[in-house]
């Protein structure tokens, strides 16, 4: 990396919606003092999820709505029944409608503002209001497949829109922007700058990483999710995946969790302790934690599909009832959920053969000790790093390449690894199968067909 801009904007992070021009004044702000001197081309990564309703002028019509906003959950639930339920949704565009999505928003929009939804002309999410207005605010508007396979009305299997989808949500069309190719440009600004297509946060990160197929992506954030690279898009009735494209031309099945490091941070206060002090605990107890399991639903869960289920603690013995075997089974239960995860990608034929571990707690000294063995592959962390940023930075170069037929369309820049350590699970991985099989036994006792007998 030669330069870095950064600037804050003053959207509260638990608010679930903002004024879009904040983020264009924030970019601007951080690309001053010279820091695109000598840059040909820029490449725009945000936030998934976002919905911008503009009307017949390209005026915002209302606040965006933001990927956190859970407003839509009902609305979501309507969409699965007007079309007839999960399996022709998955027909359809791959995924079932979740409150995140575009889709549902739309929903929510007709139902809850009626007169905003009948002044929305045109729908982008927030990398594509971004790119637009780089470039002047074109009569053409553009997305990329990542983002636009996180719509709901976008589908990665078949690649085309199914605008009957807008008119079922929002109750009349809107104009969808065009969907670019990984390597297509979206325009040249008026200064002569190429701007490349964009994409989404994930599908940013996902090739800034320069992961492929074979690999996957686990994000240890308060919540989880586990991401592969895959030569198709998977379409699934059961909910559990969604299914995204990438930024290379290929595809992301996504599978998340409800429930990942706010387990963690739940028994540190349990304990009086912080994360790194309930890592130390973990390390002076064993695999398997004396018999304790923590199934760590603690907010519902996701995968499997249990939305008003509590966590439970298994196990109590005389013996187990220390500190340091909590510590420990709270760390193998949210590794044990996700691998959980992995495994329902698995089951549709993504292959996995290495783990790429982001987020802050993929440093914790207990979470590198068990994920190897627990996910039963190599795992890979990579250095802490703005890999979206750095993602939309290759597919920049990617389209400058081809605009100047230095590069192939459908072959991306070579580009330095990421610095990481790298972990093997070597004799510890009978050891996680085992800590696995006891979650497991756990799981399938208190929960049982949770996951469908699968």
């Amino acid at each position: 990396m030669l330069r870095q801009g950064y600037a804050p904007h003053p959207v509260e992070a638990k608010s679930t919606e903002a004024d879009p021009q904040v983020w264009l004044l924030s970019l601007g702000e951080a690309a001053a003092g010279g820091l695109l001197e000598g840059v040909q081309a820029i490449g725009v990564s945000a936030q998934q999820h976002g919905m911008i309703p503009l009307d017949a002028h390209g005026s915002v019509v209302r606040p965006a709505l933001l990927g956190n906003d859970k407003r839509a959950q009902v609305a979501a639930a309507d969409l699965v029944d007007a079309l007839g339920g999960r399996q022709a949704w998955a027909e359809a565009v791959g995924s079932v409608p979740t409150a995140p999505q575009p889709v549902a928003k739309l929903r929510w929009l007709a139902r809850d503002e009626p007169e905003s939804a009948q002044r929305t002309a045109a729908v982008l999410q927030p990398h594509d209001w971004l790119v637009w207005q780089l470039l002047g605010r074109p009569a053409r508007r553009t997305t990329d497949r990542g983002a636009a396979s996180g719509t709901g009305y976008w589908s990665a299997v078949t690649g085309s829109y199914r605008p009957d989808l807008v008119e079922l949500a929002l109750g009349h069309q809107a104009a969808l922007p065009e969907v670019l190719g990984p390597s297509d440009a979206a325009g040249t600004t008026p200064e002569g700058l190429l701007i490349s297509a964009g994409t989404g946060e994930t599908m940013a990160a996902a090739f800034g990483l320069g992961v492929g197929v074979g690999d996957a992506v686990v994000s240890l954030g308060a919540s989880g999710s586990v991401m592969a690279v895959h030569h198709e898009g998977l379409a699934d009735s059961s909910g559990l995946i969604t299914s995204f494209a990438d930024a290379t031309g290929m595809h992301l099945p996504v599978v998340h969790t409800l429930n990942a490091v706010r387990a963690l941070r739940g028994t540190a206060d349990l304990l009086g302790t912080d994360l790194e002090g309930l890592s130390d605990l973990a390390l002076k107890s064993s695999p398997g934690a004396y018999g304790l399991v923590l199934l760590p639903y603690l907010e519902g869960e996701r995968t499997p599909q249990l939305p008003h289920t509590a966590g439970t603690l298994s196990g109590l013995r005389r013996e187990s009832m220390k500190p340091e075997h909590l510590a420990r089974a709270a760390f193998e239960g949210m590794l044990c959920s996700l691998a959980d995860a992995m495994d329902v990608l698995r089951a549709r034929g993504v292959e996995v053969r290495r783990v790429f571990l982001l987020g802050a707690a993929a440093e914790l000294a207990a979470v590198q000790a068990a994920a190897p063995a627990i996910f039963g592959t190599q795992v890979v962390v990579p250095q802490p790093a703005d890999y979206a940023a750095l993602g939309a930075a290759r597919q920049a170069a990617w389209a400058l390449g081809v605009a100047q037929g230095t590069l192939a369309p459908h072959s991306p820049p070579a580009w330095q690894g990421a610095a990481a350590q790298v972990l093997e699970p070597g004799e510890e991985l009978a050891v996680g199968q085992a800590v696995r099989q006891q979650y497991g036994a756990t799981r399938d006792q208190i929960h049982p067909g949770a996951f469908g007998g699968a």
